[in-house]
């Protein structure tokens, strides 16, 4: 590591080994489409969907948005029929109509340089995840891609867990990227440190980060350093 606040390549004693990415509103910017696929299914049911709606459940997995807007029980069969719609609609929005978030590109490259392991941890299901990678050309930058679609949701901190397993890298040592309430709060719960990006909410929705920043083109690696030793 170098003075002045410049890192060159991590070390053995450095305390962050791995980036941990959330995808939709850290890496692309996809709410629009997910916010249009998810309108279509509400109005197929028949039940209201606002804007508020949608942001205020950005960053759960499917479950979790359809178990907190709609007020009844949903059978499995149902839940899944509902969900592979969805998804369907998004993956047709975003075909030639996404792009990468500001300064999203130049941190991957540094990441690597460094010496900083990095996976995708998306509550998103996987055939998403892999839409969006391959759309982009972004694949070849990350180790590991851990989906939890179909696991707990965030708040709930297993995608990102799973995400360091794969990594082989103990959550204490990763630096969760979020956009989503939900996803500050499940990184926290992981014991993992945070920066939050001002995508999707206002900065006093994200406290519980380590670090707030406006996008990723206003990062530096003196905002790295100061994460890396601000603990979990």
């Amino acid at each position: 590591m170098a003075r002045a606040g410049i890192i060159t390549r991590v070390t053995a004693t450095f305390p962050l080994h791995a980036i941990l990415w959330d995808l939709d509103g850290v890496v692309v910017d996809s709410f629009n489409g997910h916010f249009h696929a998810w309108q279509r299914i509400f109005a197929e049911l028949g039940e209201p969907f606002s804007l508020e709606d949608f942001t205020r459940t950005f960053g759960m997995n499917n479950r979790g948005i359809l178990h907190t807007l709609l007020a009844r029980e949903m059978e499995e069969q149902e839940f899944w029929a509902l969900s592979e719609r969805k998804e369907r609609y998004f993956r047709d929005a975003i075909r030639g109509n996404c792009r990468l978030l500001p300064g999203v590109a130049d941190w991957l490259r540094r990441f690597d340089r460094l010496g900083l392991k990095q996976a995708i941890a998306s509550s998103a299901p996987q055939e998403n995840i892999d839409a969006l990678l391959d759309e982009l050309g972004v694949r070849r930058w990350f180790a590991a891609v851990a989906s939890g679609a179909t696991l707990r949701g965030k708040p709930d901190p297993a995608v990102f867990l799973l995400a360091a397993s794969l990594l082989r890298v103990e959550p204490g040592a990763c630096l969760v990227i979020e956009d989503a309430v939900a996803g500050v709060e499940a990184a926290k719960r992981a014991g993992m440190r945070c920066l939050a990006v001002l995508t999707t909410n206002p900065p006093q929705k994200l406290a519980r980060a380590d670090g707030i920043v406006q996008d990723l083109a206003h990062f530096s690696e003196e905002a790295l350093l100061a994460l890396s030793a601000s603990g979990g």
